[in-house]
């Protein structure tokens, strides 16, 4: 195998902007669906197709980490953050998928509030990637990745607390809930792609 110099390392700003948006793109496809629920079927593979096409831009970065010499920052790095970014969409993929493998006739109000929360974090992403390029005006990005995180969890609990209130019946608790970790997870891992970026920016500084 023959290594290639990238000396910016242009093609992994680029794929690392592309991955970002399309994780952006899901998550708003996520909360869409959820706030406006009907058409159900083509909508989730929607959501499945994007989750596809971040397959792919994930397989593109390691083929080229594998085939090139120099990289604009660590390698581990490089190769964590493309797995975070695939993580939260496998994770969107998830949320929507089980709302028709759990036949779910109406999401509750809380899921479209933790998917509102996603989807801010993941607009945020979206928006950090391209100072990647310069390291240059992130700090406040992390920051306001943590506070959503921390909205996440607090969501997360509320739904959690809500489920088992004795108002619901215990199988449609078990369906609720799996959906509402499912995109709880996903915020996460937003958290994780923000906590890469702060250590690269710390490496590089």
């Amino acid at each position: 195998m023959r290594l290639r110099v990238v000396s910016a390392g242009k093609s992994f700003f680029d794929l690392f902007e592309l991955m970002a948006g399309t994780v952006q793109q899901g998550a708003e496809e996520l909360l869409d669906l959820l706030k406006n629920y009907t058409d159900i079927d083509r909508r989730v593979q929607q959501v499945l197709d994007t989750e596809h096409e971040g397959d792919e831009i994930t397989h593109r970065i390691v083929r080229e980490l594998n085939t090139t010499f120099v990289t604009p920052f660590d390698r581990e790095d490089i190769h964590h953050l493309a797995s975070s970014l695939d993580d939260v969409l496998d994770y969107i993929e998830a949320a929507a998928d089980y709302l028709l493998l759990h036949r779910i006739e109406k999401p509750l109000p809380q899921m479209i509030v933790l998917a509102e929360i996603l989807t801010r974090a993941a607009q945020e992403t979206s928006a950090a990637m391209p100072m990647l390029r310069k390291m240059k005006g992130l700090q406040g990005y992390w920051v306001e990745i943590n506070r959503l995180e921390n909205e996440g969890d607090r969501s997360y609990r509320r739904t959690i607390a809500e489920l088992f209130s004795g108002d619901y019946k215990a199988m449609d608790v078990l369906k609720y809930k799996d959906i509402s970790e499912e995109i709880e997870q996903a915020i996460d891992r937003l958290e994780d792609v923000a906590n890469t970026v702060e250590g690269i920016f710390v490496k590089q500084s």
